[in-house]
């Protein structure tokens, strides 16, 4: 049996490392002893180094809600291009950086193209980093577009990956209606289970049966304590891909505890 995957992505906050440390000292505490399941807490660039200094564990590891494609150095050689502003993977690496969630949704509203997630997630794959690829439409229509949509954005984002890294991928399935403060509600359980079956489609015409299989698959959008069991139970999916309700340790560890007992 595989643990489950359950991600804290703290998008901008919160303000002070102060803060964070206390955020991350409760949620490790109580991940700690749960043995089924494995926890990323994924906080704002300016605080990785703070947090490891907390020890993260096998248990409570850290992750990234972004990366560039390219590393500034190689050995000593300066690579061509000044990236002002971008972390590169091999930071992430040296910055105890286990995961990194790659072509979120309000990245790319930013411009992120498919062709920039698939280079990160090749740059990420390169350095030793998992890459937790999100996938996700903005409305879900009765002619079935998003369906078309959902596949042309996993096949372009996993484009030219090597063989060997498919084993590292992950996929976190995100509607963008389903995100934020003005979602418009969480998915269902019973819909949500026929987009992994979709999913798990995609990834075997692209890479075959066993690759399809073996992907773990998270759900993001709108979880909470309340609703986080029955996507895990009936949902079909190997974790979770939690925002806000992540940066309360209470609410959290109640998810964290429910995932061990699933």
């Amino acid at each position: 049996m595989h643990k489950k995957l359950i991600v804290a992505n703290w998008k901008m906050n919160p303000n002070t490392l102060q803060e964070a440390r206390k955020i991350f000292h409760a949620i490790k505490r109580q991940a700690e002893r749960l043995i089924e399941v494995e926890t990323v807490i994924c906080p704002p660039f300016i605080f990785l180094q703070g947090l490891r200094q907390l020890s993260p564990t096998r248990r409570c590891v850290l992750g990234a809600q972004d990366v560039f494609w390219e590393n500034s150095l190689i050995g000593d050689r300066v690579m061509s291009g000044a990236y002002t502003g971008e972390i590169s993977p091999r930071m992430l690496r040296i910055s105890g950086v286990r995961y990194v969630i790659v072509g979120h949704s309000e990245r790319r509203a930013f411009c992120e193209t498919d062709e920039i997630v698939s280079r990160k997630m090749h740059a990420a794959l390169a350095e030793g980093i998992r890459p937790i690829l999100c996938v996700g439409e903005s409305e879900r229509d009765k002619e079935g577009e998003y369906l078309h949509f959902i596949k042309k954005e996993i096949k372009n984002s996993l484009a030219g990956i090597p063989r060997k890294y498919l084993s590292q991928i992950v996929i976190a399935y995100e509607p963008i209606w389903a995100v934020g403060p003005k979602a418009e509600r969480a998915d269902t359980p019973d819909e949500l289970f026929e987009m992994v079956i979709l999913i798990r489609k995609i990834i075997g015409e692209l890479f075959g049966r066993k690759i399809a299989t073996m992907t773990p698959i998270l759900y993001g959008g709108s979880v909470n304590e309340t609703n986080a069991g029955e996507f895990l139970k009936k949902g079909g999916v190997a974790g979770l891909l939690v925002g806000r309700a992540s940066l309360s340790h209470r609410v959290f560890g109640g998810i964290l505890k429910t995932a061990n007992r699933l």
